[in-house]
């Protein structure tokens, strides 16, 4: 999946490799190293983050592409970020139920991808017709030495942020009479309220084999690997079903 460039073949071979994996198609974690950077197709441009252009708010069609757009590409690095975490931390000899969780996330990624394109192209548009900021792969190699980093800053920082802005966002898409995309939305949010949850159920397992406090650890890693702020306000709802406390990320929001 890492090399895969088209977003077609990968949200495939995701669905594909999740399918093997549950069916016992695969006895053992591979230990071949994943590439820095995964492939990717030559389009969209890539830009860093304070180059992108603002994205338009109202209910007009280009403003409602601009935002699913952006959203596919997240998605299309949710799916990396997912496959990254299984294969670089194959080594650490962990149960085969982290990898269960994981694959799984993978899967789901990639079928919100699927489900955004499907909607990109209802409008008229597709994945690639407009620039997207390459500064999401960065926290991938900010946290490949240490998996607790990782489950800190993904599942906890941004996938709980995706908590926090897809209800608005739903919202949005009503209010344009785009009831079909809100749809969408609603499958991805009640899903990622299942990967916060595996993220916070592995963190706090590592946590505990290491002997370290979970959320002064969080803070911690947070404060070192991620760049930016915690902004309120919190979807504090979502995250408690997650099973994703405020005594985690409040302390972080104060900074």
């Amino acid at each position: 999946m890492l090399r895969t460039a088209s977003p077609a073949d990968k949200v495939a071979l995701s669905a594909a490799t999740a399918s093997a994996w549950r069916g016992g198609g695969f006895g053992e974690i591979g230990r071949a190293p994943p590439p820095d950077r995964p492939a990717r197709p030559n389009r969209p441009a890539l830009l860093p983050p304070g180059a992108m252009p603002k994205r338009r708010a109202g209910g007009a069609t280009a403003s409602r592409i601009a935002l699913l757009h952006a959203l596919a590409h997240i998605e299309l690095n949710a799916i990396d970020l997912a496959w990254d975490t299984v294969a670089r931390f194959a080594a650490a000899e962990l149960p085969r139920d982290f990898y269960d969780d994981w694959v799984g996330v993978a899967a789901e990624e990639a079928k919100h991808h699927a489900l955004i394109a499907e909607r990109l192209a209802a409008l008229g548009a597709a994945y690639g017709d407009l620039p997207a900021h390459d500064g999401l792969w960065q926290v991938a190699a900010a946290t490949a030495q240490d998996l607790l980093a990782r489950l800190a800053v993904v599942p906890l920082v941004l996938e709980a942020r995706g908590l926090d802005v897809t209800p608005t966002m739903i919202d949005r898409l009503e209010r344009a009479d785009d009831a079909a995309s809100a749809a969408v939305l609603r499958i991805v949010y009640a899903d990622e309220i299942g990967h916060v949850a595996v993220g916070r159920r592995w963190f706090e397992w590592l946590c505990a084999i290491r002997a370290l406090p979970p959320a002064a650890t969080y803070q911690r890693l947070v404060r070192q690997h991620f760049k930016g702020a915690l902004k309120p306000p919190f979807n504090r709802a979502g995250r408690e079903a997650a099973g994703f406390g405020a005594m985690f990320y409040e302390p972080l929001a104060a900074d």
